[in-house]
Order: structure tokens, then sequence, then C-alpha cells
């Protein structure tokens, strides 16, 4: 599957290709803003964890700095340039990547009910009808989206349009209140994206390449997941993608690299900022050890008195390298920081800027640290958060 590779990589090398691959090493594009950061990553995760902010909000910040939250919701949603679908996870996508998807739209067909759901003909029909009546709505809106209290039980309607969703019939451009809002493709994608049917071959040759060039330097594992594809899915497309087969020392395994990330040394600045743990930098715990060195979990769902590191820990980056952790959470106007971790003492005045910056991002006006891992660092922080 491999052949001779166009070069050979150190460590610190594929390390720096991955920073400058995310948008982490060298001057933001502030003028392609948050749609040029999401263009660029290909995918942004979703989840419900909001503790400073929700993790969308998160990624553009990281690369862009304090960029206005308002800014952040308003390229995600409603300007018909963005959808939601299963990439990594529950995903924003550009627009211009609906057709890649088709392989997995056509998949899900094909598994005819999706996660084991069902429900008549009927309904599906009602409520591809009534979007078309009345335009975007909510599953609420449709008819309802839970039969009970408990969060699993949905109800027909939301069963048959999220069955929809999986199928490319309607699609989720917008959230009100976290909520999907649903819309018929056919009149939320554009007529040039929506009529396009790629082979699942393009559809594939086209998502690893975006994956690859989004990372930098990957293994055959680490395009596989940032799309979550199959491993013979990636193989019957890699020789046809444009990435070149390299080396990287100490991976222990084939990797290949995105020419333009071969094409000279990333330098610049590097960003100093916290990660949400969903953060594509970071988001395939295995590769995240392999070019950082850090083992890092979320612990969300750990139950707490098994926590290491705290319920939402976000690496600190800084220089290039993961050099600690925050746990972070609001009290009003306060950042407070519940449990912290460095790797050394040298990393206390980029924490301390990471702090104060993202604390102002969120709009809060003091920091308070509460647990810090070695305490002979809090006079120094402290005087450091007081500047």
């Amino acid at each position: 599957m491999t052949s001779t590779p166009a070069a050979t990589l150190s460590a610190d090398q594929a390390r720096r290709i991955a920073l400058w691959a995310q948008g982490l090493l060298g001057a933001p594009d502030r003028r392609a803003g948050v749609r040029g950061v999401l263009r660029h990553l290909g995918a942004v995760q979703l989840d419900t964890i909001s503790v400073l902010a929700r993790s969308h909000e998160l990624v553009p910040y990281a690369r862009l700095g304090a960029v206005g939250r308002t800014a952040v919701e308003s390229a995600y949603w409603g300007a018909e340039s963005t959808f939601e679908y299963w990439s990594h996870a529950a995903c924003i996508l550009p627009v211009e990547e609906w057709p890649l998807f088709a392989f997995r739209r056509r998949r899900y067909r094909d598994r005819g009910h999706p996660w084991g759901h069902q429900v008549t003909p009927e309904t599906y029909r009602h409520v591809l009808d009534k979007l078309r009546a009345e335009g975007p709505l909510t599953s609420t809106e449709l008819g309802g989206a839970k039969k009970t209290s408990e969060w699993w039980d949905w109800s027909d309607t939301k069963i048959a349009v999220e069955r929809a969703l999986a199928f490319g019939d309607v699609v989720c451009t917008e959230r009100r209140s976290w909520k999907r809002v649903y819309e018929l493709a056919e009149q939320a994608i554009p007529a040039d994206l929506f009529g396009q049917e790629p082979t699942d071959a393009e559809c594939l040759r086209r998502l690893v390449a975006q994956a690859g060039a989004a990372l930098g330097v990957a293994t055959r594992a680490d395009l596989m997941d940032y799309h979550r594809l199959r491993a013979d899915q990636v193989d019957s497309v890699l020789a046809d993608s444009p990435l070149v087969p390299v080396e990287v020392a100490g991976w222990g395994a084939p990797a290949w690299a995105d020419p333009a990330a071969l094409a000279s040394e990333p330098r610049g600045r590097h960003r100093t900022t916290l990660l949400s743990p969903f953060d594509s930098l970071v988001w395939d715990r295995a590769r995240t050890e392999r070019i950082f060195g850090m083992v890092h979990r979320l612990e969300a769902y750990t139950p707490r008195h098994k926590r290491v590191h705290g319920y939402f820990a976000m690496p600190l980056l800084a220089g290039g390298r993961l050099v600690g952790r925050v746990d972070p959470a609001r009290v009003g106007r306060t950042l407070v920081a519940r449990r912290v971790s460095l790797d050394a003492p040298k990393h206390v005045e980029a924490l301390a800027g990471a702090l104060r910056e993202a604390a102002e991002w969120v709009g809060c006006d003091t920091v308070r640290v509460e647990t810090l891992a070695e305490e002979r660092l809090r006079p120094a922080l402290e005087r450091l958060l007081a500047q």
C-alpha cells in the first residue's frame, strides 16, 4: 500500500506541520474569519457541554483569539453556508462538503432504519410535507421531540425527521436554543451542490484529501478518524489521493502528508490558548499522545471521585506544545480554574495569559484558581493574573 517515502520527517517537524495545518502556527487568516477556520478544518465538532463556551465556539477562538461570540454563531448558523451532519461526530460542515457525504447518505438509505429506529412511511411523508408547507421547523414545532420526559424516548416525528436528516431529505443549517432546525435539503442546499451525486470512490478520495490537508501529516488511523471512515474505505482511495507517503521518526507506522505542508518549513507565531477537548488538534487521543506526549481523556462522564484532571479539562497549548491542563468554570463574572496542572514551572506565564484572555472573552473580569497541582507556583501565578 505504501511506496518510497517522499520525505523523512523528525517527530518535531511532524508536530510543527500538524500545528500549521490546524491553523495554530503562523498568522491566522482574520479576513476569512470563522468561516475560513471551518473551511480550513473541514469539520467542527458539536457537543452539548458548555463550560467557558460550547466547543464549536472554542475552536475558532483558539485560532483567531477573542473573536466575538455572536460573530461565531452567525458564521455557523442560518446563512446557508454550513450544514450539520455526521462526520467525526455530529459536526458543523462547510456547505461545499454536501456532495462529499453522498456516500454516507446512500449507506443510511441502504440500511433503511438508521440506529434501529422505525417509523411508518406515512409519518415520514408527513414530516416532509409539513416542512415543505411551513419552512424550517424544530422537532417540537413538527409535532414533538419526545414521547415521555426520558431524553432517549423520541416521538415518531423526531425519529422520522432524524431519519430524513441521515438520508439527506432534510438538513440542519441552524440551531435555536441548541435545538436543531430542520429544512428540506432541496430548499436549503444551493442547487449546484444539491444536484451533485459523486460516486462513493470520489467522495472518499476527496474526504481523505481534505483530512490529510487538515492534519498536515497523518497515519492511516488518523485519516480514518477525521471523518470516521473505515480502513477499507481509506485504503481504496489513498493511492489516488494527492497525499504523499512520508516517514516520521518514532511513529512506528506508515504516514502520508499534504504536499503543501512539505513545501516549506512551517514558521510563525505559536498560539497560546486553552483547547476544547473536542478540538480537532486533540480529538484523536492516540494521535495526541503520539505527537504531543499527552495522555488526555475527557472526564465529564467519569464519576467525580475518579477524575484526575477535572470535568472538562482543557489542554494548554503554548510554544507549540501541550504543557498543562485547566478545568474551568464560570461563577458570575469570575472564571474559576477548578484544577490546574503544568508540566513545568516555566509555563506559568503562558497559563496566566491564557486564563486572562479566556476570562475577558467570556465576559469575566477576575480569575480564581482553586486547586493547583504545585502550590508553590501560586504566588507567581496570582501576581501574573493581577497584572
